[in-house]
């Protein structure tokens, strides 16, 4: 199999270090992060556990000639890595750059937590993709959630074990975690089964508001653009944070308080707006 590590596969950059390249690349099949690399897993009937791990091993002649071994399944995978089943671990939804693997790779190794996580995209219904109210500490503009009926978007989930959460929790002080009902919120496994439903970080800040639609702006997409249109429609953020998008995540980064004052002028512009998603417990 051809190597599958994040950097042969162009995935290997992290928005925490290259703000203006958030939310990064996500993955874009179901697979496996496991050692810094991304082992595809294949879809099938049943539990994610039984899905197959594609490692390249299972293609050719067993050792004594026979048939060729099959591929393991995901569970037995993990028990040989030392790493958790999927049955201890949680899924948790990404709106921004958890849904890259070198962002989740870089959150985990930072804080010696194993980087072993199963991630697959999941068609998810009522759940906006919006821009959190606030200047993250790398110096972008973070994606955020909302409640919006109308959308449908594939969601990348990843599956993470009681450290690999905790230390994922520790990396979202701006947003508070969830539980996410599936019959709330449809989700759909790429096997075509349901999934009853995941994590997911909201905003505590809540999300910015486009002036001109009063419709929460899109998030997720192109920061530099993103970063130029705010700068476009303030004033007070051009004088703070211009003239353009390398300024304001050289700024922002580098001092706490021009980040708390960016959040501040997003507040007086009346941009900030609820997520309308209080009905779901914090996690």
């Amino acid at each position: 199999m051809a190597e599958r590590s994040l950097r042969a596969l162009g995935l290997d950059g992290v928005p925490a270090e290259l703000p203006l390249t958030y939310p990064g690349r996500p993955v874009e099949e179901p697979a496996l992060l496991a050692d810094g690399q991304l082992l595809p897993l294949r879809p099938g009937p049943g539990p994610l556990g039984g899905w197959p791990v594609v490692t390249g091993m299972g293609t050719g002649e067993a050792a004594d000639g026979g048939a060729p071994a099959a591929e393991p399944a995901l569970d037995a995978f993990l028990d040989r890595t030392h790493a958790a089943r999927v049955r201890s671990r949680r899924p948790v939804l990404a709106v921004g750059s958890n849904a890259s693997p070198a962002q989740l790779h870089h959150k985990l190794t930072v804080r010696a937590v194993a980087a072993t996580v199963p991630m697959v995209p999941v068609d998810v219904r009522g759940i906006g993709i919006g821009c959190s109210a606030h200047i993250g500490r790398h110096g972008y503009v973070a994606a955020a959630p909302y409640a919006d009926p109308a959308a449908r978007h594939t969601l990348v989930a990843g599956w993470l074990d009681p450290a690999q959460l905790a230390a994922v929790d520790e990396t979202e002080f701006n947003y508070r975690r969830v539980w996410v009902p599936g019959g709330a919120f449809p989700m759909v496994l790429p096997s075509g089964e349901p999934l009853g439903g995941a994590h997911l970080y909201v905003s505590v800040h809540g999300v910015l508001a486009d002036p001109a639609t009063g419709r929460p702006r899109p998030g997720g997409g192109d920061q530099g653009a993103l970063l130029t249109a705010l700068l476009a429609a303030s004033a007070e953020l051009r004088a703070l944070l211009g003239p353009g998008p390398e300024r304001w995540v050289e700024r922002a980064r580098a001092d706490e308080a021009v980040r708390a004052a960016g959040r501040a002028v997003f507040h007086r512009a009346g941009w900030a707006r609820p997520e309308g998603l209080p009905q779901l417990h914090h996690e």
